[in-house]
């Protein structure tokens, strides 16, 4: 899972090395902390939080497969 939005993140940004996923576990779920390069951010986000969405959609999608519950953080 965390290779996956690690293969996601870098594909949207332009400084793919700045790239970082953060696993942690809380409350019986998985929680991901996605870190970009701060001109990266937009990239990430989308207009209107749309990628981010998506990409958070995505990686539930995944884990219900998997009979898990995970969230995607996008931190600065």
């Amino acid at each position: 899972m965390k290779e996956l939005l690690l293969y996601i993140a870098q594909n949207l940004v332009d400084d793919p090395d700045q790239v970082s996923v953060a696993e942690r576990e809380g409350d019986g779920e998985t929680v991901y902390e996605l870190r970009v390069a701060p001109g990266d951010m937009g990239k990430v986000i989308g207009r209107h939080g749309k990628i981010a969405k998506e990409i958070r959609v995505l990686m539930r999608a995944v884990a219900q497969k998997q009979g898990k519950k995970v969230s995607v953080d996008i931190l600065d």
